[in-house]
Protein backbone atom coordinates (compact mmCIF):
# COMPACT_ATOMS: atom_id res chain seq x y z
CA UNK A 1 0.00 0.00 0.00
CA UNK A 2 1.39 3.82 -1.11
CA UNK A 3 1.08 6.28 1.94
CA UNK A 4 1.28 9.61 1.67
CA UNK A 5 3.80 10.94 4.73
CA UNK A 6 6.33 13.31 6.25
CA UNK A 7 10.17 12.06 5.73
CA UNK A 8 12.41 14.37 8.33
CA UNK A 9 14.86 15.73 6.73
CA UNK A 10 17.38 18.95 8.76
CA UNK A 11 19.79 19.09 11.37
CA UNK A 12 19.28 17.92 15.05
CA UNK A 13 16.70 20.81 16.55
CA UNK A 14 16.20 21.89 13.15
CA UNK A 15 13.37 20.29 11.69
CA UNK A 16 12.48 20.41 7.97
CA UNK A 17 9.53 17.78 5.81
CA UNK A 18 9.39 16.52 2.77
CA UNK A 19 6.04 15.04 2.12
CA UNK A 20 6.47 12.16 -0.29
CA UNK A 21 4.21 9.28 -1.78
CA UNK A 22 5.83 6.07 0.06
CA UNK A 23 5.57 2.25 -0.02
CA UNK A 24 3.95 2.31 3.83
CA UNK A 25 6.65 -0.78 4.55
CA UNK A 26 9.82 0.91 4.11
CA UNK A 27 11.00 3.80 7.13
CA UNK A 28 10.36 7.10 7.64
CA UNK A 29 13.28 8.25 6.16
CA UNK A 30 13.98 5.85 3.39
CA UNK A 31 12.96 4.87 0.13
CA UNK A 32 10.32 6.81 -1.31
CA UNK A 33 8.65 7.10 -4.44
CA UNK A 34 7.78 10.31 -5.38
CA UNK A 35 8.58 13.51 -3.52
CA UNK A 36 4.60 16.00 -3.54
CA UNK A 37 5.66 19.17 -1.97
CA UNK A 38 7.41 20.70 1.52
CA UNK A 39 6.85 21.58 5.51
CA UNK A 40 9.12 23.78 6.68
CA UNK A 41 7.44 24.54 10.81
CA UNK A 42 10.56 26.17 11.92
CA UNK A 43 9.19 29.74 9.84
CA UNK A 44 6.48 32.15 11.02
CA UNK A 45 4.32 31.77 9.71
CA UNK A 46 5.50 28.19 8.83
CA UNK A 47 6.33 27.08 4.97
CA UNK A 48 3.59 24.74 3.35
CA UNK A 49 4.21 23.81 -0.27
CA UNK A 50 2.30 20.90 -1.85
CA UNK A 51 1.93 20.36 -5.36
CA UNK A 52 -1.96 19.57 -5.54
CA UNK A 53 -2.65 17.78 -8.60
CA UNK A 54 0.24 15.18 -7.68
CA UNK A 55 -1.34 14.66 -4.30
CA UNK A 56 -4.54 14.01 -6.11
CA UNK A 57 -3.26 12.10 -8.61
CA UNK A 58 -1.79 9.67 -5.79
CA UNK A 59 -5.33 9.66 -3.82
CA UNK A 60 -7.13 8.75 -6.68
CA UNK A 61 -4.81 5.85 -7.43
CA UNK A 62 -5.77 4.35 -4.02
CA UNK A 63 -2.82 6.11 -1.91
CA UNK A 64 -3.87 7.08 1.83
CA UNK A 65 -2.76 10.56 3.28
CA UNK A 66 -1.13 10.07 7.00
CA UNK A 67 -3.24 12.02 9.84
CA UNK A 68 -0.31 14.69 9.50
CA UNK A 69 -0.24 14.52 6.17
CA UNK A 70 -4.27 15.26 5.82
CA UNK A 71 -4.03 18.14 8.28
CA UNK A 72 -1.41 19.79 6.05
CA UNK A 73 -3.42 19.83 3.27
CA UNK A 74 -6.47 20.91 4.45
CA UNK A 75 -4.81 23.68 5.76
CA UNK A 76 -4.14 24.50 2.14
CA UNK A 77 -7.97 25.64 1.76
Amino acid sequence: MVKIRLTRSGSKKRPFYRIVAADSRSPRDGKFLEILGFYDPRKNPHVLEVKKDRVQDWIDKGAQPSVRVEKLILSLN
